[in-house]
């Protein structure tokens, strides 16, 4: 792989840091800025709803920008959001600084997706991808956890500022490690599609249909881990710096799922959504059943991060492949699909925080997500997954 490639990935890590962080500091920051545990997890949503719209858009303003000029321009602007958002007292102020945080995040990683594209033959799109996306699976397993600690110890604000500190050297990677003159389209490429041509590939039967099913499997991810904090320490009964050891063994099967996605989902994607989609559901339904259990609750933790990231990676690789026909754009589609996922899981998962259903509403909530992505994809699996000798030959 690429060496830019993995710098591009130290600059995920920061922002994916910041995306899943509140993961862990949902009950400090609705006590801090006295709103409900609820209100305060719909922080998440809005960065969700900024990466939405911001994935087309600013894709869409940047598709013939130099790669590093838009990729350096978002990072800083990231940066700039946390600085604020740690400074304020304010929970709206706060809000905004997430959307405005989310849309630097959704322009880089538009810009990025494409890139990594860009930078290996069309039948290694997965591993590209894989690497890329690694940076996410380490913020997890380290950035997340370490977020939920420094929070516990110093104050939610804490990890504000560390994040911003984070963009100076990922803004450092992107000037060493993207060309001065490169961009999402090469210089001396043939004249690709219009814009409005790379926006119709989203008629398109199978990409759409691909999208969809990223976007419920996201929503069914985010719909318990933006809600794990309480889940761990109301339902299991454990202590707060247990919190961290969930987000850690979370992340842990993030990145092994992704590792695995990356191996099989140019090759053999059909595999892996037809065995790791039942096995979702069922993961899902025995933390339900069980998360009253702490050790029960820490193995399926790990379980449901390895599941989702395996196959939510295989389904990201697939929009990736049949938005071959939109070059600048294709980033933008997968990012719009993930974060659809990212901001519907928890404003439907905080509707039940009041249910009795002691204390894993969230986690129903992603059960049915998934089962519903089921039936979508049953009876178009083929269109989902396409052999992948037909994809290989299509181009970059």
């Amino acid at each position: 792989m690429p060496l830019p490639l993995y710098l591009l990935a130290v600059a995920v890590f920061a922002m994916g840091t910041s995306e899943f962080m509140l993961a862990g500091l949902v009950p400090d920051i609705a006590a801090d800025l006295d709103v409900s545990v609820g209100d305060a997890g719909l922080l998440t949503s809005a960065f969700a709803v900024g990466m939405i719209v911001g994935a087309p858009l600013v894709a869409a303003l940047a598709r013939r920008w130099p790669a590093r000029a838009g990729l350096l321009t978002f990072v800083l602007v990231f940066a700039v959001a946390h600085v604020v958002g740690a400074r304020t007292a304010s929970f709206a102020v706060l809000l905004v600084t997430r959307v405005v945080a989310a849309l630097a995040n959704a322009g880089f990683l538009a810009v990025a997706l494409s890139t990594a594209a860009t930078l290996v033959a069309p039948d290694r799109k997965g591993r590209a991808l894989a690497v890329l996306l690694s940076g996410t699976t380490v913020a997890t397993v380290a950035g997340v956890p370490g977020g939920a600690v420094l929070g516990t110890v110093l104050g939610w604000r804490a990890t504000f500022w560390v994040i911003a500190l984070l963009c100076l050297p990922a803004a450092f990677g992107v000037v060493r490690g993207v060309p001065a003159r490169g961009g999402t389209v090469p210089r001396d490429a043939p004249a690709g599609p219009s814009l409005r041509g790379e926006i119709a590939q989203l008629a398109m039967p199978r990409l759409a249909l691909v999208m969809l099913l990223g976007a419920l499997v996201n929503a069914a991810t985010f719909a318990t881990f933006t809600f794990l904090a309480p889940i761990v320490t109301d339902t299991a009964g454990l202590a707060e710096l247990w919190v961290p050891v969930a987000l850690v063994l979370f992340g842990v099967g993030s990145f092994v799922g992704l590792t695995l996605a990356g191996r099989l989902s140019d090759q053999r994607p059909g595999v892996v959504i037809a065995v790791g989609g039942p096995l979702l559901l069922l993961g899902w339904v025995a933390l339900a059943t069980s998360a009253a259990r702490p050790a029960a609750l820490l193995l399926l933790v790990f379980t449901q991060g390895t599941l989702s990231f395996a196959l939510g990676g295989t389904l990201i690789a697939r929009v990736l492949h049949e938005a071959a026909g939109a070059p600048t754009m294709g980033g933008s589609y997968a990012t719009a699909a993930l974060n659809t996922g990212a901001a519907g899981g928890p404003v439907v998962a905080a509707a039940t925080l009041g249910a009795d259903a002691g204390g894993v509403g969230p986690v129903w909530v992603s059960v049915v997500l998934v089962a519903v992505a089921l039936l979508v994809a049953l009876p178009l699996r083929r269109a989902v997954a396409p052999r992948a000798g037909r994809a290989a030959r299509r181009p970059a």
